[in-house]
């Protein structure tokens, strides 16, 4: 745990999502709200998807995602902002139906941001912001 300016702050790290790979972490949960770091199509073993097509990067960038804030206590409904940035505006559509498969039952705010590249290739990154339910499991770590 980690205080800044009197804010206590949690990191989370789950072995169901790509580590770290720069200065950061997963996620930071902060007064019940939980915020989730740019998720990219990277597998938890740290493999990468950039050969795969548009819409498996996508898959496995929410799902980097979900299983983040899941570590941190949370759940797809208990989302209120997310963020894509994806390669070229073309995909947006794409983009749309998959994260509409991945979230039938959960509508946050949403902002896609058409990008011409992205980070070592990839097509799709994706980050959050939730805001955790008050009984939510506090310690925000999961191995």
């Amino acid at each position: 745990m980690a205080a800044l300016r009197g804010m206590a702050m949690n990191h989370v790290l789950t072995h169901l999502a790509p580590r770290p790979a720069g200065h950061y972490t997963q996620a930071i949960v902060s007064q019940g709200l939980v915020f989730v770091s740019g998720q990219l199509p990277i597998r938890p073993d740290g493999q990468p998807v950039a050969d795969d097509g548009f819409e498996a990067q996508a898959r496995q960038a929410i799902q980097n995602m979900l299983e983040v804030l899941r570590a941190a206590g949370g759940k797809p409904q208990d989302l209120v902002k997310v963020t894509a940035y994806i390669v070229g505006v073309t995909n947006w559509p794409r983009f749309n139906a998959v994260y509409a498969s991945m979230l039938p039952d959960a509508c946050p705010a949403r902002t896609v941001v058409p990008v011409p590249e992205l980070h070592y290739g990839y097509l799709v990154e994706v980050d959050a912001i939730a805001a955790r339910q008050a009984n939510a499991d506090t310690s925000a770590s999961a191995a």
